[in-house]
């Protein structure tokens, strides 16, 4: 795991809200993919420059782009806030 990425915790909050449905050939994980979109958002570096340990950088974009229409990232990181709040 790298410095960044999300921990078991955030994972645990994240996972239940994200899409169920499993589209065309095999998936790449969704945590590998939170992690190079979050890595992309952190560091500002193009969608191309996502390291490949998360997955191929297409799936990265659409996945975001996907999960953004569909209302996702609002809960996502209203969750993640919340979550943190007991802190």
């Amino acid at each position: 795991m790298a410095r960044f990425d999300l921990t078991d915790f955030e994972w645990s909050v994240i996972e239940p809200l994200l899409p169920t449905k499993v589209r065309g050939k095999a998936r790449v994980d969704d945590r590998r993919v939170l992690n190079g979109i979050f890595w992309r958002l952190r560091t500002g570096a193009p969608w191309a420059d996502i390291p490949a340990r998360y997955g191929p950088y297409t799936t990265c974009v659409n996945r975001f782009n996907r999960w953004r229409h569909a209302g996702h990232w609002e809960r996502i990181l209203n969750a993640i806030s919340e979550a943190y709040d007991g802190d």
